[in-house]
């Protein structure tokens, strides 16, 4: 089966691209699976600062992660304020990788559009996008 029509001839330019768009797309998916586990990691921050304030009344200590599985035990206050500052760096890391994300998007268009530009209907360069 051939890829291209024999009139369309491929560039060594036209090949860099090709490579350029795959890379790019396998960036972009790896990036889609850690966005996923930051929103994860951002929901279950979310979830312990809802339990921590139906807890908040007892005036004990609670335990809180502290480097791994490690947990000490500090005031309500001290684990929110925790919890706090953690869900603002996760959601920073989050808008990181969606700004990073929506630049190969950017990228992965432009190329689309050169691409078939030249190839027409003799490339396929749709993904199965979910976002």
């Amino acid at each position: 089966m051939e890829l291209f029509q024999s009139d369309t001839q491929v560039t060594f330019e036209d090949q860099q691209k090709i490579n350029r768009f795959a890379r790019t797309n396998a960036r972009l998916m790896d990036l889609k699976e850690e966005l996923t586990s930051k929103e994860k990691h951002l929901e279950n921050l979310t979830d312990a600062e809802d339990e921590l304030m139906m807890a908040e009344g007892d005036n004990e200590l609670v335990p809180y992660p502290f480097i791994g599985e490690v947990l000490v035990e500090m005031s309500a206050e001290e684990a929110q304020a925790a919890l706090e500052t953690a869900k603002e760096t996760c959601q920073g890391e989050i808008d990181a990788l969606k700004a990073q994300a929506d630049g190969y998007k950017q990228t992965l268009s432009d190329l689309k559009t050169q691409l078939y530009a030249k190839f027409g209907t003799n490339i396929n360069l749709d993904l199965d996008e979910e976002s």
